[in-house]
């Protein structure tokens, strides 16, 4: 084990979290099965190898949805108030092991040892919220225009739901998904990503405590792990009525139509190109907190990152210079040293990706104002560590127009009013996460008009990264338009019934029809 991770208690946290050898990787609850390849983990934090698991093969998959379906009759069942009290359960588990997830999640996917502690708490929140709303999966009553007639609507469980995840949140957004999927009473099968592996045994290690404890059925719960392979046997199969997916737009569209052949649903959560809005009236200070932290927190790996700030004329050096200035107090390094604000990228390939995009940027007329590159010597042997890094540039630049995944910042200027400054932040494909910073109250509700930003998610003097599990999380355009977390966001995991009641002793038809017999 590496010195990191024995200064840490990485190996205590393993142990707490019941990692222990290679077999692990396909779980449908109490029963760990794989017969795949390996899959190793290591960490972009130094390097090393944490541990291995073995992927999933088809006949693995097989067996999963086999238990998976047999395990929804039964949990289907359960009243919602009682399913509700499993999940309460699991955020119980979680506080438990706050402390060893959130040094996971630090190590495998390399974000802040506090992120992986506020990732782990997003967890525990989803529970908390899904746990009230099993008792409110309501549905609505209408008037019939029949005499002696009555009308509802109620939501029944869908099935089987399969979550495909990225490595940027690799516990939470299984989580989003998984506790509400949950209460509804559906069952669940989950892909995480490849790169994050072990985080998903974590949790289904958890979980499949909680369901055991309870004398709960295998399957509720389902682990499968692998590459695109094995999310493309949950895209295809009809067994899985709802496939909830986040990652890039490429996968994204693949996935849609795959699932669209069949007629079935998915909910995507995909690519972001986000922006904040600077304009005259903008505090300097807040503005600059937003910005900064939007930029660089997760190493720019959230799909909520700032990727453009758009700056009035007037504005524009006053905001750049302190933007600058913050960005030299910068400390890259080691994420579990609650020190220092910026981590590794997920792996070398995320390093290729950073600089070709700063190049590419270079290439187009664009000018790097605070130069990037790659960080070497004692405390980056991963070849993971990167400098946040800030061009100025044009919103019609190709590698503007494009989610890099990495600490870039380009910084954009407009001139006139509001309107062309949403105008520029609206000029992307993307549509998920938006910002302004103002004081001026004609400008934020303008910007929060139909006719203001077209995400889905639109603060004023807040910045683009972060969201409360109250709202619902998501975006418009190619981000896909799905729907996570809080508001109704419950109803994309049941469908939907209309009922009518005849109290009487009449068939009355529609329209006066008569019909005689």
């Amino acid at each position: 084990m590496s010195k990191i991770a024995a200064d840490f208690g990485i190996h205590d946290a393993l142990k707490a979290l019941g990692i222990k050898d290679i077999n692990e990787g396909t779980s449908t609850g109490t029963h760990q099965f794989s017969s795949g390849e390996i899959i190793s983990s290591y960490s972009p934090v130094d390097g090393s190898l944490i541990a291995k698991v073995k992927s999933t093969t088809e006949a693995d998959y097989e067996k999963v949805m086999s238990t998976a379906t047999v395990a929804f009759k039964d949990w289907r069942t359960k009243p919602a108030p009682q399913r509700g009290e499993i999940v309460r359960q699991f955020g119980e588990k979680l506080r438990e092991l706050k402390e060893p997830l959130g040094k996971l999640v630090s190590y495998e996917m390399g974000k802040s040892y506090q992120e992986g502690l506020g990732e782990v708490q997003e967890m525990i929140d989803i529970c908390d919220f899904a746990v009230g709303l099993s008792r409110q999966l309501h549905g609505l009553t209408m008037h019939s225009e029949r005499p002696g007639h009555r009308m509802y609507e109620q939501y029944h469980p869908l099935g089987v739901v399969g979550i495909i995840s990225a490595f940027n949140f690799p516990v939470a957004v299984w989580a989003w998904n998984t506790a509400l999927a949950w209460i509804c009473g559906d069952v669940c099968v989950w892909k995480p990503s490849e790169k994050t592996p072990l985080c998903g045994v974590a949790c289904q290690n958890i979980a499949a405590e909680v369901f055991k404890a309870n004398n709960l059925p295998e399957g509720i719960s389902c682990l499968i792990n692998g590459d695109y392979k094995i999310g493309e046997l949950m895209t295809q199969d009809k067994r899985i009525p709802l496939v909830s997916a986040t990652g890039s737009i490429r996968m994204g569209k693949i996935v849609a139509q795959a699932v669209a052949a069949r007629l079935g649903k998915s909910l995507l959560e995909l690519g972001g190109n986000n922006a904040i809005i600077v304009t005259p009236d903008a505090d300097l200070k807040m503005t600059v907190i937003g910005a900064v932290f939007g930029a660089v927190g997760t190493a720019g790996q959230r799909c909520t990152s700032t990727r453009r700030l758009i700056i009035h004329e007037s504005m524009y050096d006053k905001v750049k210079d302190a933007v600058v200035a913050a960005y030299q107090q910068l400390r890259i390094g080691n994420p579990l040293d609650e020190n220092n604000h910026v981590g590794p990228l997920i792996d070398t390939d995320a390093v290729a990706q950073y600089n070709k995009a700063l190049e590419k940027v270079v290439d187009e007329g664009g000018k790097l104002i605070v130069e990037g590159g790659v960080l070497e010597g004692e405390g980056y042997e991963s070849g993971c560590y990167v400098k946040p890094a800030i061009a100025e540039a044009e919103n019609n630049f190709e590698i503007v127009q494009h989610e890099t995944f990495a600490p870039v910042l380009y910084l954009l200027k407009y001139s006139g009013d509001v309107e062309n400054a949403i105008a520029i932040q609206n000029g992307v494909v993307q549509g998920l996460s938006s910002a302004i910073m103002t004081n001026n109250l004609r400008e934020a509700e303008r910007f929060l008009s139909a006719w203001g930003s077209d995400c889905g998610i639109a603060n004023v003097n807040i910045g683009t990264s972060g969201a409360e599990i109250g709202g619902a999380f998501g975006g418009e355009k190619e981000t896909g338009g799905g729907r996570e977390s809080g508001s109704d966001a419950w109803k994309v995991y049941m469908r939907r019934q209309t009922n009518t009641i005849n109290y009487t002793t009449e068939l009355p038809l529609a329209q006066g029809i008569k019909f005689d017999l």
